[in-house]
């Protein structure tokens, strides 16, 4: 039996310049960081030659072909597995949050079939094939952000070039320096899950119309990089502020009255900026909030749950790896 532990993560700023139809032209980059939220996955071997895939559902299928999850589905393809396993898979938080679930999925589902065929591969070659899955063989309409976090882990300043090539660098930054930005981080969740691939078909449909924007977050990405380096950790809160207004001009469904109205709870009571995190439109409003008035933005979004949680150092990795 093979467990794999793959981080999820919150993107800071540069979302929607990882996408190959502008990174290709223009290059692009993202600030993101793994957080300590994970999928795991499972994978054992059967008694028998059959499929067996646990989620939300069970599947049992005769061949990869029968199978309806298709991260796992293409997973099993890209790594050589056919046939005799058992897979699950399990999430820290609901589907359609915001976190990169999916891409989380697919990066823990090839880390543990091939350690359960004794594989040894590199974080980039994880990350790579992911991608690889999600946006050219199942035509999602995302980004490579996602992938490349939950591989490598970390506080990482992402740069995707022009000829293709993904360069992901840890932003260093001193221990306490590090601390201030975790502790003054909030996440709430807002309730709402949903599938984000109608706002990112829109505004991947809608790229060269808005190049001044996409540039402009671009930018505010490597300023924020910069910022902490300086150790300047309240800049993330005023950049945010501002990269969220701007990320909502990218697609109609990034946001709505519900959640503007929660944003504007949360600034009266103290927060300098947030956003909503992945594609918007639900999912989780992530907050700078500095130390002392984090108790007021807490009060002033009672009807939220919230998730605490810490910056997460480490990649996807195998957490058991047992063979009778």
């Amino acid at each position: 039996m093979i467990i794999v532990q793959t981080p999820l993560r919150i993107s800071f700023f540069g979302g929607g310049t990882d996408f190959p139809g502008y990174f290709l032209n223009e290059g692009g980059c993202v600030l993101s960081s793994a957080i300590n939220k994970y999928i795991f996955v499972v994978i054992k071997k059967r008694f028998d030659d059959r499929l067996r895939v646990s989620y939300t559902r069970t599947e049992l299928a005769d061949t990869i072909n029968d199978l309806n999850h298709e991260l796992v589905r293409e997973a099993l393809r890209k790594t050589g597995i056919s046939k005799g396993v058992e897979i699950i898979t399990m999430g820290d938080i609901p589907a359609g949050s915001g976190l990169g679930s999916s891409s989380t999925v697919t990066v823990g589902a090839l880390h543990a079939m091939y350690a359960y065929q004794n594989i040894l591969v590199s974080a980039d070659r994880l990350a790579e094939e992911a991608c690889d899955i999600e946006v050219n063989i199942l035509h999602k309409p995302i980004g490579f952000q996602d992938q490349y976090i939950a591989a490598f882990g970390g506080l990482r300043f992402i740069e995707f070039n022009q000829n293709g090539k993904v360069l992901s660098e840890v932003v260093e930054l001193d221990p306490e320096i590090q601390k201030r930005l975790s502790d003054n981080l909030l996440l709430f969740f807002t309730g709402v899950t949903r599938k984000a691939e109608s706002i990112l078909s829109e505004q991947k449909d809608q790229i060269n119309i808005h190049l001044p924007v996409l540039r402009a977050l671009k930018d505010m990405a490597r300023q924020a990089r910069e910022a902490l380096i300086r150790g300047n950790t309240d800049e993330i809160g005023c950049l945010l502020h501002e990269s969220w207004k701007l990320k909502k001009q990218l697609a109609s469904g990034i946001t709505n009255g519900a959640l503007d109205a929660y944003y504007q709870k949360a600034l009266k009571a103290g927060a300098i900026g947030g956003k909503i995190t992945g594609a918007g439109g639900g999912g989780f409003l992530l907050l700078y909030c500095p130390l002392e008035k984090r108790d007021g933005v807490r009060s002033a979004l009672s009807d939220l749950r919230e998730l605490p949680f810490r910056l997460e150092p480490d990649g996807t990795k195998v957490i058991l790896n047992y063979r009778c």
